[in-house]
This record gives C-alpha cells, structure tokens and sequence, in this order.
C-alpha cells in the first residue's frame, strides 16, 4: 500500500517514518513503543505511542469523521479551550479510514481513576470534578462548540491548586458555531447530565456501592445548576444603584474568582438613579495572566490562585520583618529566590518527573495549612515541607508502584521530564 495522505505538525515531523499505510491493530508492538494507559468505551481503536519522551495517542476511525474531530480540535486549540491538541492526521483512501494523532495531556486523569484513587474524600473530589464538567461547558458554549457528546468518559481531569481542570478529548461528534441558540445549549447540557448519571452509577457499580447509585442521579443533576449559575453570573447585566461601587466590585470579583477576566461598562439607565453593569469576559486566565505578569511562571488558573495568595503573604511578612515598604517586584522576585524554588528543589527527587512540580508546591501549601490548623499556630514552611516528603508526597495521580494497581500503567510510561517544568514553570 502506498504512503497515506499525512498532516504532521512541526514538533511531530519524526513521527513520519511510523507504517502509516497499514492498519493501526497491526503496529509491530516491538519495533514501536506502546504503553497501555486507561480509555473510556471506545467505537475505535486507540492505541499510545511513546516517541521521544513524548506521549501520543493514536485514533483509527472513518475518514470524514477524523478529518472533522482534527479541524475541531485545531479550532479549540486556536481558541485557547481546555482540550487535547490534534498533532496529526494519516488519511488513507484506499481503505476509506485515517489515523488521528493527539498529543497525551501530561498529569491527567480519568474520573475512575480520580474518585477512586481518593476513597477517603470521594464526595469532596466529585463535587470539585462536576464544578470543573460544569465550566468545561460553559467556555465551550460560550465559543459556539456544540459537543454532542459530553461524558466523564470523554473528558480527562487534572488537579489545580485546590480545584480541578476539565479537559474535552473526544471531538468527533462537535460543532463549531459563531453562537450558539439556547435550545442548542440546553439540549447539549441534558445530554451531559444524563452521561454524568451514568459514568457515576457505573462507578458506583465497579465499587460495590448500589446505595451511591441513586445520589448518582441527583449528584449530575447538579451539573445543570452549577452550569446555569455561572451562565447567569455571565450574561446577567444587573441594574444597580448609581454611586454602588461596592456592588460592582462583589459582582467583578465573583467573576475574578471563576477565573474570568472581565472589561467592564458602567452605563445610566434611563433618568433613574441606577446604571446598568455590562461586563465582557475573556478566557478563563485571569489568575494565571497575572501570576506570569508578576513571576513569568506558566501555571493553570486555580494553581495561579494560590500561588498569588502565597507571594502576597511573603510580601506582607517582609514588609513587616524588615520595617520598610517592599516593593512588588521586589517581593515577587525575592519569592521566587527564597520561597518558591528553594521548596521546589527539596520535593523534586520524592515528586519525580512523572508529576506537576506546581501542584506538588500547592500540595505543600494546604498540607501546611491542615499541619497549622491541627497545630492552632503556624507551623512554618519548613516543618511542612518534611511532613509532607515523610509522607511520601501524597497525590491522586502519583504512581503506585505495585502491579496489582490496575490504575496505574502511567510509572511504565518512562516519559522525558517537561523542561518548563524542570524549571518550576519559569517560561522563556
């Protein structure tokens, strides 16, 4: 068979010599290095290839419906919205199918492996998981994407800061609208909540636990509610009294809070005493925007939150250790020095390169919090620091190195370390 019609990205061009022509099942397991890592129900093969430290998951399906989940994903890519990124395409058009190449999301999870990784918390991660479906929705509506077919299953999951990230993976079946009607939001949400319903029950099933498979259906229903209240905190455009700073403030740090930048319009109403607040809001980087302003460090935005609220106690402490007005970029710069990758440097060798150094670093931080709470005092960095390494630097998605994990395949993936994250997130 001859060469297939490729599409290879920049960063994938090696990737070319790989047996395109031939059927994805097919692929020499000895002459290619494949890992087994965990997949929702599939209608097509999916296989992940490790090259050059770099993890891929490779697609097989009909050719129309590749072509149109590589030109979605690109154009969620280019939008900025949480999803994989589509680094190649192998059309072959004698047997009428392609292979689609995206690129493996780095420290992500499954929901499975997410909620059952964590027994003991389960219903404190659940909520925090359906928080994170609910917002996936809403940038994706907001960008005119209709999904079609939104699951837990097709989404993975990593941890940010003390929230959690949701990412679409599975793109075959959405659509890209300059808008989108409220028909088409509503049916799009019904289908998500009746998917959230069932990846719960199904856990709930896997676990031995019939009695949570009720509270599954009211736990999804829940993503409506958690979705139409920030779709309201959106697009409402309150009438508020005239000289009400404070009003304004609340309503644009609740949108600061979701992570939305916010441009902001006051405008009189009429000859009333009242204007009426319009707000335009931009991706949902608000934090992260600003923490790479002030540090030039690259993080998601519930790690960026935190992070934020750590530079400006060690600023504060400064100012008032040294009895003098600090700076910002003193501060800033001095954290970075002092604090932020002295800690990265002690957890590192425990953390490994297989986890987010910056979400080990919040780690630290709320197990400071939790060892200050038990304690009634501050315990101090350092105090925290070693309980949190002679604990083994817990997390969801470390490895278990044990073969009787069936959610662990990730410690045989044997992945090059990110070099942005080598160096705490410090971009170039």
């Amino acid at each position: 068979m001859s060469l297939p019609r490729l599409i290879l990205r920049d960063e994938v061009a090696s990737l070319l010599d790989l047996p395109w022509e031939a059927p994805l099942a097919e692929w020499d397991a000895g002459a290619h290095r494949f890992r087994e890592l965990p997949v929702g129900p599939s209608r097509h093969l999916v296989r992940f290839l490790v090259h050059q430290g770099m993890a891929y998951a490779l697609k097989e399906l009909p050719t129309g419906v590749a072509e149109r989940e590589y030109e979605a994903l690109r154009r969620l890519e280019d939008a900025r919205l949480p999803s994989v990124r589509a680094v190649g395409l192998a059309v072959r058009p004698e047997t009428g199918d392609a292979i689609l190449v995206t690129e493996f999301l780095r420290h992500s999870m499954q929901y499975r492996r997410l909620l059952m990784r964590l027994r003991t918390d389960t219903s404190g991660y659940r909520d925090r998981l359906l928080d994170a479906m609910a917002l996936l929705l809403v940038d994706l509506h907001r960008s005119g994407v209709y999904w079609g077919d939104c699951s837990l299953a097709n989404t993975l999951f990593r941890r940010d800061g003390d929230r959690i990230q949701a990412y679409l993976v599975d793109a075959e079946t959405a659509e890209i609208h300059p808008t989108l009607s409220a028909g088409q939001r509503r049916y799009d949400l019904d289908i998500l909540v009746e998917n959230v319903a069932f990846g719960l029950a199904d856990l709930a099933a896997y676990l031995g636990r019939p009695e949570e498979m009720d509270q599954a259906v009211d736990a999804a229903e829940s993503v409506r509610t958690r979705y139409e209240a920030v779709w309201s905190e959106l697009y409402n455009q309150p009438d508020l009294i005239r000289g009400d700073r404070q009003a304004i403030r609340a309503r644009l740090r609740k949108l600061n809070d979701l992570g939305f930048s916010v441009d902001l319009e006051v405008d009189p109403v009429g000859t009333r005493d009242t204007v009426r607040l319009r707000t335009s809001v931009t991706t949902r980087r608000y934090h992260a925007n600003e923490l790479e302003r002030r540090t030039r460090l690259r993080t998601l935005e519930g790690q960026a939150r935190i992070l934020l609220n750590d530079l400006a106690e060690y600023g504060a402490w400064l100012e008032h250790a040294e009895g003098r007005r600090v700076e910002a970029d003193e501060a800033a710069d001095r954290w970075l020095r002092e604090v932020y990758r002295p800690t990265q440097a002690k957890i590192a060798r425990e953390v490994g390169p297989d986890r987010d150094l910056v979400q080990a670093y919040c780690d630290v931080l709320e197990h400071k919090w939790l060892l200050s709470e038990d304690a009634v005092g501050d315990v101090g960095l350092e105090a925290a620091i070693a309980s949190y390494l002679a604990a083994g630097a817990p997390a969801p998605e470390a490895p278990v190195r044990s073969a009787n994990d069936p959610l662990d395949p990730l410690s045989a993936l044997d992945l090059e370390p990110d070099p942005d994250e080598i160096d705490a997130g410090i971009a170039g």
